[in-house]
């Protein structure tokens, strides 16, 4: 690492934890709300209305500045020389990161149908997407603890 940086790394590695906690939350939360949206709220209703602000105010205030936050500590660390681009850990968790990010955005379109009143998909594609950050949960934790590449 880079000399007076060594100091910060510490706190840029707290930071990413932290901001990556808050996204998985919000990644974990946002499907389920979905899936009770899709099931229970009339396009129009004021359960529609509630869920809604809920929705919004999850990927606007908690979910997009974490991943932003996790992203760019992330980036920074990497700088700092934390990676080892020959391992096969440091791929499987970038590709997995990335992932995650798609994710991300595909409930943000999500979210935007809902508002609009054109939600497609029933509960259960909600259901199944909600195991997609876990499956990318468990890949880069393994990746990253267990390095078993």
């Amino acid at each position: 690492m880079i000399g007076f940086l060594d100091s910060f790394y510490p706190w840029i590695k707290a930071i990413h934890i932290m901001a990556v906690i808050a996204w998985m939350a919000g990644l974990f939360y946002l499907p389920r709300l979905f899936v009770y949206h899709a099931e229970r709220a009339k396009v129009g209703s004021e359960l529609d209305q509630t869920f809604q602000v809920m929705e919004e105010r999850l990927l606007r205030v908690i979910m997009n500045p974490a991943m932003i936050v996790a992203w760019v500590a992330g980036l920074i660390m990497i700088g700092l020389g934390a990676f080892d681009w020959s391992a096969a850990w440091s791929w499987i968790k970038i590709v997995s990161v990335i992932a995650m990010t798609g994710a991300h955005g595909w409930m943000s379109a999500r979210r935007k149908e809902f508002a609009a009143g054109q939600n497609t998909r029933t509960g259960r594609t909600y259901r199944l997407f909600n195991e997609v950050p876990t499956v990318l949960m468990l890949l880069i934790v393994i990746a990253v603890v267990v390095r078993p590449f």
